[in-house]
């Protein structure tokens, strides 16, 4: 096997995330480069994610560095990726997932008090805590984790992924795990995805041997669901699947910004990639969530 360029964002849990697909790959970190690349997300700190279009904005110029022959293979968290893969490019490689749960950090849930700030700069995590609980209020969190646990203190609570703080061994910091019924997860959250040139067969066959079944299965159908909404859709949406008895089950959500409407669904079926279209489907159609959809007159 050749040596190999791997290209990922600078922080922390992105090079964890890195150092573990290589470890997967029964690779030595002599044996590889480490390109360093620099987002638009991680450029524009006091830019709301959501302004600056959320998906996509840690994953292009990673992208970018494998496609112009810069890296090998680019290692994302799959939670970042587009619906569609960039062209040119194929997700090589889904390894085993992570907790895709989100953590509260601070408080718990019922512990927060009547108005509480909560601080996310997450749509789909403010739309599903708002509608729970309409008495909280909300301010935006961005930067790594490490910077977000700090900021935290300033608030009631704050919101982040659980398999981020895992992974960092900040798993401490979690005064609550919330379980997908009451804040589901974004698309992909808690998986890494690693992605190569569609035409270099030698590492796809390498990267093949990472691969989980069930992760790949379960991402296929969450990423299926948000393409079918539309790549673009700027809505708070949730997606979680999993694989049981051959089948794959997928929970979905969209909902307003304001989380006064929350819609869900739950699909079954042997195709993932179907299961997520009758998903998003089921939601714009038959809950009426393309009314959603319109811009407000």
């Amino acid at each position: 096997m050749r040596r190999l360029r791997v290209a990922t964002r600078g922080s922390t849990l992105a090079r964890v995330q890195t150092a573990r697909v290589v470890h997967r790959l029964g690779l030595h970190p002599d044996e590889i480069d480490i390109i360093v690349v620099s987002t638009t997300g991680d450029r524009n700190l006091d830019v709301d994610l959501h302004t600056m279009g959320g998906v996509g904005v840690f994953v292009k110029e990673v992208e970018d560095a494998v496609l112009d022959g810069r890296a090998d293979l680019a290692v994302h968290s799959a939670k970042d990726l587009p619906a569609r893969t960039a062209p040119g490019l194929v997700l090589g490689a889904l390894p085993e997932r992570g907790d895709p749960r989100d953590a509260l950090v601070g408080s718990t849930l019922e512990a927060l008090p009547t108005g509480a700030c909560v601080a996310t700069g997450s749509v789909r995590r403010r739309a599903q805590l708002a509608a729970l609980r309409p008495d909280l209020r909300f301010a935006p969190l961005r930067g790594n984790i490490e910077t977000r646990l700090r900021k935290a203190t300033g608030f009631d609570g704050a919101v982040v992924a659980a398999a981020a703080l895992d992974r960092l061994d900040l798993g401490a910091h979690a005064a609550e795990i919330l379980e997908p019924e009451i804040l589901l997860p974004q698309v992909g959250q808690g998986a890494l995805a690693v992605e190569c040139r569609f035409d270099d067969d030698e590492l796809i066959e390498r990267l093949a041997e990472i691969d989980d079944v069930a992760t790949r299965v379960a991402v296929t159908a969450e990423r299926a669901f948000l393409a079918e909404l539309g790549g673009g859709c700027e809505l708070p949406v949730g997606a979680l699947a999993h694989v049981t008895d051959g089948d794959v089950v997928l929970d979905a959500l969209l909902a307003s910004h304001d989380g006064r409407v929350v819609l869900r669904t739950s699909e079954r079926g042997d195709d993932a990639a179907l299961v997520g279209v009758a998903a998003a489907r089921a939601l714009l159609d038959g809950a009426g969530g393309r009314m959603l959809l319109e811009p407000a007159s």
